[in-house]
Order: C-alpha cells, then structure tokens, then sequence
C-alpha cells in the first residue's frame, strides 16, 4: 500500500488496516521461522507498511486533537 493510498482513508479505516497487517505479520514471520517462505523480503515490506499506517495514524490523531 503506497503512502498517498494511506493518506486518503479514515481514522478509523487505518486502524482496522493496522490491525489486519499486524496480525498477517505475525503470522508470517512464525511460518518463516518454522520453515522457509517463499519470498522472505516480504516481512520487510510488511514492516514498512505498518510503519506507514502508525505515521499516518499518528498524524491524524494529532490533527483531530
């Protein structure tokens, strides 16, 4: 998900996002740990991507206060 697709949802549309690629993470850093995956680069975008939804979150959130 690109930062300017991020930008444009919802407070609350971010947090359902935020939660849906926490949980993915997590579940595919465990199969990664248990056997090898197929594209193990992917974890990384995954980290950057829910480093992009806490921005924005972070910064919708001191916008609203």
């Amino acid at each position: 998900m690109k930062a300017s697709e991020i930008k444009e949802l919802t407070l609350e549309d971010i947090q359902a996002k935020l939660k849906e690629e926490k949980e993915a993470y997590d579940k595919l850093r465990i199969n990664h740990k248990m056997a090898q995956i197929e594209n193990p680069v992917q974890l990384r975008y995954m980290r950057k991507n829910i480093a992009r939804l806490n921005t924005e979150l972070t910064r919708k959130l001191a916008e609203n206060k």
